[in-house]
């Protein structure tokens, strides 16, 4: 099956709706009148934001700032398509673009995942033999637009439960039974 093609997006971004503890993440691209919403994982949103700062200063240039504030937040009507497995990231010198590939999430594959394809790979469609294949999505944006994407990914993650300073586990408001502790309850905040 070849995947969806968006190039270039119009618009790139993530949100969350709901409660802390139970927020719902989003990724959406628009491109023309087609606009596309997935669900992904918190975790998968932070691993994004951090990959994109890493590949951003592998290239070496200045990046603008993108767009900002309003201009990210979520279009509804929020109907995912599906629910993201994969992410793949990498950047493309000849076009100065960056190419998002988000795969679905199919049976038996692990949720949080974050890779950069080599080169090579990014013009490859075809899925390992020995694992199930899922609807695909290819996005390409501009620096600008992923550098926003990533900052703003990063505020959408971070407006969630605070991290316990030992395990990195999200704590609710009246503490949590640390692993990193040996099972005994970290410190609470109020």
């Amino acid at each position: 099956m070849s995947p969806m093609e968006l190039d270039p997006v119009e618009l790139i971004t993530t949100g969350a709706v709901g409660e802390p503890g139970q927020r719902t993440f989003y990724i959406q691209a628009k491109q023309g009148e087609r606009l596309v919403t997935l669900l992904v994982e918190k975790q998968q949103i932070e691993l994004l934001a951090t990959s994109i700062l890493e590949i951003l200063a592998r290239v070496g240039e200045e990046t603008e700032e993108g767009p900002k504030g309003n201009d990210l937040e979520l279009i509804p009507p929020l109907e995912p398509l599906w629910r993201v497995g994969r992410l793949s990231i990498g950047y493309e010198e000849s076009r100065d673009m960056v190419l998002l590939e988000l795969e679905e999430l199919v049976e038996g594959q692990e949720a949080i995942e974050d890779e950069e394809p080599e080169a090579s790979e990014l013009g490859s469609e075809e899925a390992a033999p020995d694992e199930p294949a899922g609807d695909r999505i290819r996005v390409w944006a501009t620096r600008a637009q992923m550098l926003a994407l990533s900052r703003h990914g990063a505020a959408v993650a971070a407006r969630g439960r605070p991290a316990c300073q030992f395990c990195g586990n999200p704590m609710d408001p009246d503490g949590h039974t640390c692993p990193a502790m040996n099972g005994h309850r970290g410190p609470s905040r109020t």
